[in-house]
């Protein structure tokens, strides 16, 4: 790499990061190149991102900024699994741990915190963001299909009304 593709890189990379919630680093030492591109075919399917890092670059993307502070966390074969989604890379990441042997959590960021492990593992245990999303929505919808069916109820009885009393008067006649 020349210079201004170092500056780039740092450029992008420093960019990426701050408009991800969570950022996992993690050391991928063993893994072939089929397993790699799997994790990052997966990560995508997720919405996350999956990149080999150069540790000296990485720095000094991370330097003066929030999340400065898992700067120590690069040495070593690291990758960062990063995304918008605070639980997607967590996910991803956590289920390929126990898939390969050689895949492993370092630690990480979220929202601009340093994180350990078991925080990691503890955001992968939630719901994506989407589902939740979808949950709220539908609770809000039940009250309103609760409301409308209330409010339906007597206008159904007074109908059944009426038509009880027109059958009565049409037999009476």
């Amino acid at each position: 790499m020349n210079r201004s593709e170092k500056n780039d890189f740092v450029t992008k990379a420093r960019d990426e990061f701050s408009k991800s919630s969570t950022i996992i680093v993690t050391h991928y030492s063993g893994l072939n190149v089929k397993e790699i591109e799997e994790l990052r075919k997966s990560m995508r399917e997720n919405g996350a991102k999956f990149k080999v890092t150069k540790n000296s670059l990485t720095k000094l993307a991370l330097a003066n900024t929030q999340i400065e502070s898992i700067s120590d966390l690069f040495s070593g074969p690291t990758a960062v699994a990063y995304s918008s989604d605070p639980v997607a890379p967590a996910k991803v990441a956590v289920e390929y741990v126990k898939k390969f042997n050689n895949f492993k959590i370092i630690g990480g960021a979220f929202e601009g915190k340093k994180i350990d492990e078991e925080k990691i593992k503890f955001l992968a245990s939630l719901l994506p963001l989407d589902e939740i999303r979808g949950k709220i929505i539908g609770l809000l919808t039940i009250p309103a299909q609760k409301i409308a069916f209330v409010l339906k109820a007597p206008a159904g009885q007074l109908a059944r009304l009426v038509d009880a009393q027109s059958k009565k008067l049409e037999n009476s006649n």
